[in-house]
């Protein structure tokens, strides 16, 4: 039965930076993922904002051109622009830049295994036996420690006996090409709460893609029927006369925030699988990374020391608290059903101060905090196990 230091589950972008990150400080690394090839089936829109563009060292080649301008249309279509000084948006290739991801977390060691599902594990002595199913046959591996990068219904999650997310919106885009940009890169966001009950509809046009879609609720609409109706009511705004279909994505977004327990002493989560979402925003990709590099240190430090101590610093308690305004945000959208409101925050939005709280959502910098190692263990804080 091999061995390994880490076995991670799940290949997107949450899974990739923490193979990516313990393959380059030496740690022996499994990947698996139960796709066959990461350019498929992805779900994300894969929009890269500023402080994740700063922050992280991107490949060029797989990021869109820079967006500045955000456009936002009431329900009954009225318009407000945004601009900003900075190129804020950048919209990922996400195909593409997975398999960079993929290709650097080999080079560094990781061990990769497509085309598996994680069946189950279970503890013996101070390691986990990890059962791994292919469509032919079946693998048992041993492994110090398991991550789970599985995505909002984490199966990792239930097996460590952590929390799982409860609450999500569910999201379906088209990515098109062929689409005639009329003045500079945009992204549109539509608020309606009978197209996209407790989120928004947007189109997201850089020049080169155009990622049109809707999400909210799934107890209050029909994804696909919305997306329909939603792209035949843009005539005027965009032509998609000779629109190209080139991908069509879905999946489901959680919007609880950090959920608590996302760590034991026998794996940890990251990602969507860890509710690292902006609750507001539904934005996840800056979360992702910072959550996932920080991960990656605290379980090398663990393997080093063996101090399960060190585990008590990835605490959703402690990064939940981050969010709680975002989280009462999150509540008040959701009772939002009537048009004629969001009709009047719009028309609030001409005020200086609903107009800087808009700008704060687009181009604030407050998405997921930076984290940092303490120096020594903090007994103060109590363990989640």
């Amino acid at each position: 039965m091999d061995r390994y230091d880490v076995v991670v589950v799940g290949a997107g972008l949450a899974g990739l930076q923490t193979a990516r990150l313990l393959g380059e400080r030496g740690v022996h690394v499994l990947l698996v993922d139960r796709k066959s090839s990461l350019d498929q089936s992805i779900h994300t829109t894969g929009i890269f904002v500023r402080r994740t563009l700063e922050d992280f060292a991107l490949p060029e080649d797989c990021l869109g051109p820079p967006v500045r301008h955000v456009r936002l249309y009431s329900p009954s279509r009225r318009s407000m622009d945004l601009t900003s000084p900075h190129d804020e948006f950048r919209v990922g290739r996400m195909g593409l830049l997975y398999e960079r991801f993929l290709s650097q977390a080999i080079r560094a060691g990781v061990e990769w295994m497509p085309g598996t599902h994680f069946a189950g594990s279970a503890k013996l002595k101070d390691e986990l036996i990890v059962r791994l199913d292919r469509p032919t046959s079946s693998r048992w591996v041993r492994a110090r420690y398991l991550v789970g990068a599985d995505g909002a219904t984490s199966r990792i999650g239930g097996a460590l006996g952590l929390d799982v997310n409860r609450e999500w919106i569910v999201g379906v885009e088209e990515v098109l090409a062929g689409v005639p940009l009329e003045g500079p890169p945009r992204f549109h966001c539509f608020l309606d709460p009978r197209l996209a009950p407790g989120y928004l509809g947007w189109l997201v046009h850089d020049g080169e893609e155009v990622h049109l879609g809707v999400g909210g609720y799934p107890t209050r609409f029909d994804p696909l029927k919305a997306l329909r109706e939603f792209r035949a009511s843009l005539n005027g705004i965009v032509d998609l006369s000779r629109a190209r279909l080139m991908e069509r994505r879905g999946g489901r977004i959680p919007v609880g925030g950090v959920l608590r327990r996302i760590g034991n002493d026998q794996g940890l989560l990251v990602g969507d699988a860890a509710g690292a979402v902006s609750p507001l925003t539904a934005g996840g990709l800056d979360p992702c990374m910072r959550l996932s590099t920080f991960a990656a240190r605290v379980i090398g430090d663990y393997l080093e020391t063996g101090d399960a101590r060190v585990l008590r610093a990835y605490s959703g308690e402690l990064f939940r608290a981050r969010f709680i305004s975002r989280l009462w945000m999150r509540r008040m959208i959701a009772t939002i059903r009537q048009p004629a409101l969001i009709e009047l925050s719009f028309a609030l939005l001409g005020l200086p101060l609903f107009n800087s709280l808009a700008w704060h959502v687009f181009f604030g910098r407050g998405s997921f905090p930076d984290l940092k190692l303490n120096p020594a263990p903090q007994p103060a804080i109590s363990p989640q196990w």
